[in-house]
């Protein structure tokens, strides 16, 4: 256990000429030395916590599109509300001009005044 630790050591210490000179099978067997069995039961919370971290991300990415997309099926709701609005109250506004009321209460029998409104004073009884 000793000698794996002390080659990674010097492997990685060792100067990059070193590297370079070495053959094929001297870098398959310095990966070995590097990926093993026990290496990767050391660093399986850390795996873990990675792949915990991923799961995170890609829930996350997951909501941030499912609310953009309520954002924009809103925002045509708005929009198309906004538009009966304005349609509804322009409608309102025609309506309610004097001549088409007059027209609309002309079967009932009502007519527009051909003269103003008179104000009506009543006496209070004390003063008689």
């Amino acid at each position: 256990m000793l000698q794996e630790v002390e080659t990674i050591e010097t492997i990685q210490d060792a100067p990059e000429e070193v590297n370079n000179n070495t053959s094929p099978d001297e870098q398959k067997k310095e990966w070995r030395l590097r990926i093993n069995y026990r290496a990767l039961v050391q660093n399986m919370p850390f795996i873990g916590f990675l792949a915990c971290l991923a799961l995170v991300y890609i829930a996350n990415s997951h909501l941030a599109e499912k609310k953009i997309r309520r954002i924009n099926k809103l925002g045509k709701e708005i929009k198309e509300l906004k538009w009966e609005y304005i349609n509804v109250k322009s409608e309102l506004m025609f309506r309610s001009k004097m001549s088409e009321v007059s027209k609309s209460v002309e079967p009932l029998g009502l007519k527009q005044l051909s003269s103003p409104p008179q104000k009506i004073v009543l006496k209070k009884e004390s003063e008689k």
